[in-house]
């Protein structure tokens, strides 16, 4: 196939890319600027430059391109995480997964492209509602009143227009792996970094390896609906948290409660250790017949940390 990666260079893209050339598909993959031109050449990939929020500048590059599917993996989240404020935070990601991913189905549309896999978010955002761990009949939580209001509002917006146009979202869990979990590391090791409450709220993982491979199954089956792109065992903060801790190499992380943490950190954070959701990988491992390399954060956490 011809492929068309929008967002090639991140760290989830180049994995992409990699899979995608080695399972020998012609790859298109954009960049913001020339400095990353040569990363995508030496990747195997048709390097484009693109700027997502231009409507011009997309049209040009996928019909440059006539893919045969395209592959949207376009954020663009810079300096330290702030969950605090997670509305500035992801305020480019945010028009990325709105106007970038309406501006990449109407050039799809204009050249005739038939498929469309765009990346979604699932790992402590499910409904607030039932159980602990929600599958893709379930719906997101839309964080009303909280600095994750707007972040969740493009993830439903990417996830209905893809659902429109008969493309597959895939609502990846928090990635970890090289280079994709240094951020949160290097406060857990400072002990900055407290189990909120009891920690009862869940989260899903994922290695970026393994979302890479799901991503380029859903390419090759042409896949569509709405996907959890999660490992085997959402889990508690209170067991997930101590556990990394201790393959960095940190002492144990503080208990805070949440009254303490919610002016310091914000609602997010309060929310997610102490009442998130996680969601079921069974769909996706049925209906794209995705196999895990790394099954479980347990494992996956030692592996990036050794």
């Amino acid at each position: 196939m011809r492929v068309f990666v929008a967002g090639g260079t991140g760290l989830l893209g180049r994995r992409v890319v990699q899979i995608l050339v080695a399972r020998g598909h012609q790859v298109y993959a954009t960049t913001t600027g020339p400095a990353k031109l040569e990363l995508l050449a030496k990747l195997g990939a048709g390097p484009v430059v693109m700027n997502g929020l231009d409507a011009e500048s997309v049209r040009k590059a996928v019909a440059a391109a006539r893919p045969d599917t395209i592959v949207h993996q376009l954020t663009a989240l810079a300096g330290k995480p702030d969950m605090k404020h997670m509305d500035r935070w992801f305020a480019t990601t945010n028009r990325l997964r709105t106007e970038g991913t309406d501006h990449l189905l109407a050039a799809a549309e204009l050249t005739g492209v038939s498929h469309f896999v765009a990346q979604s978010y699932g790992s402590w955002n499910g409904t607030r509602q039932g159980g602990w761990v929600k599958s893709e009949d379930d719906s997101l939580d839309a964080m009303a009143g909280t600095a994750a209001q707007p972040v969740m509002a493009a993830v439903r917006h990417v996830e209905k227009a893809v659902h429109e146009t008969g493309g597959a979202a895939l609502r990846y869990g928090w990635l970890y792996g090289p280079g994709a979990i240094d951020a949160l590391v290097d406060p857990v090791r400072k002990r900055r970094f407290p189990v909120i409450g009891g920690g009862a709220g869940y989260t899903s993982w994922v290695h970026l390896d393994d979302a890479a491979s799901a991503t380029v199954l859903a390419v090759e089956k042409k896949t569509t609906g709405v996907f959890n792109i999660v490992d085997d065992e959402p889990a508690p903060a209170s067991e997930w948290l101590p556990h990394l801790a201790a393959c960095a190499g940190a002492k144990p992380p503080r208990n805070v409660p949440a009254w303490v943490a919610r002016p310091l950190a914000g609602d997010v954070p309060v929310i997610m250790m102490t009442e998130g959701r996680g969601f079921s990988n069974v769909k996706a491992k049925q209906e794209l017949g995705w196999e895990l390399r790394h099954p479980t954060w347990r494992q996956g956490f030692e592996e990036v940390l050794a």
